[in-house]
């Protein structure tokens, strides 16, 4: 099975990797159409696979080709590489909030897979939500399952809708953490710890609550309840949470996210839809 790689980017990059260090793709299996010649051939010094610029050359001998560039640049993608596609390819997209249809529409492809990965992605712990179109085979969703498994763990859902859901969820979510992790490292060092010791306190508590969730069949309030005393330091924290509704400032910074993976969407197939009538 040859696998060609649109993009070279970060994800484009993170996937080559994966897959050869998984041992799931030869190395004279993997293609990854870079933007400028000498990009390809930086990166074939530096990395195994084929790195090519001419789309000619690697998008018609491909069995699955991965779109693996940024949104806005979907529209110079699709019409570098339109009329290449060949009958019975399977197309993975992982550019966020561009439909299925689209894709199908703007290369003329009915196999295609949508899926939405995050960025831990990229040291194997990464979550990915995918769905496909109705012609691609149980075979074929098995082979791009576990082409995307070497990343992390993958959630397969019926409706393609769910997509957005998982971009506000799964695709943003670290920067969430992030931002709480910041939050309480700054915490920190108001209280009195230095800067590496406000990390290693915060990063460890994060580190060590998520194992010890997914190590036990407890609930997040049933843990709640095992760590927050009745008037103790916890219970004070929380408290102050839910007075400055924190738990609903969450709901709604997701449903905003949310909100704009469909906007975004939406632009794209649009905009794709205007460059296929010019």
């Amino acid at each position: 099975m040859k696998i060609l790689i649109l993009g070279s980017g970060n994800m484009g990059l993170t996937y080559a990797q994966s897959f050869l260090r998984s041992h799931i793709v030869r190395p004279d299996h993997l293609m990854v159409l870079c933007r400028t010649a000498e990009k390809a051939a930086a990166l074939a010094a530096t990395y195994e696979g084929h790195f090519l610029a001419d789309p000619r050359v690697c998008v018609p001998i491909s069995d699955l080709v991965i779109l693996a560039v940024k949104p806005q640049d979907a529209p110079q993608l699709f019409e570098q590489i339109g009329g290449l596609a060949t009958p019975g390819q399977v197309w993975l997209s992982i550019m966020a909030g561009v439909r299925m249809a689209t894709v199908a529409q703007a290369l003329g492809v009915r196999k295609v897979v949508r899926a939405m990965p995050n960025l831990p992605a990229q040291i194997g712990a990464g979550v990915t939500a995918f769905t496909a179109t109705e012609d691609v085979t149980r075979i074929e969703l098995i082979m791009v399952q576990n082409l995307l498994s070497t990343t992390g763990k993958t959630l397969y859902v019926e409706q393609e809708e769910l997509l957005d859901a998982a971009t506000a969820l799964s695709g943003s979510g670290p920067a969430y953490v992030y931002f709480f992790m910041n939050a309480m490292m700054e915490a920190a060092q108001r209280m009195g710890f230095s800067a590496s010791e406000a990390e290693l306190l915060v990063a460890q508590t994060f580190t060590g609550a998520v194992d010890l969730y997914n190590k036990a069949d407890l609930s997040c309030e049933q843990w709640i309840r095992k760590v927050a005393s009745k008037g103790g330091t916890t219970e004070a924290a929380l408290r102050v949470f839910e007075h400055v509704r924190l738990y609903d400032g969450i709901n709604a910074g997701l449903n905003a996210a949310q909100q704009r993976a469909e906007e975004l969407g939406n632009a794209s197939s649009a905009t794709i839809a205007l460059n296929n009538t010019l």
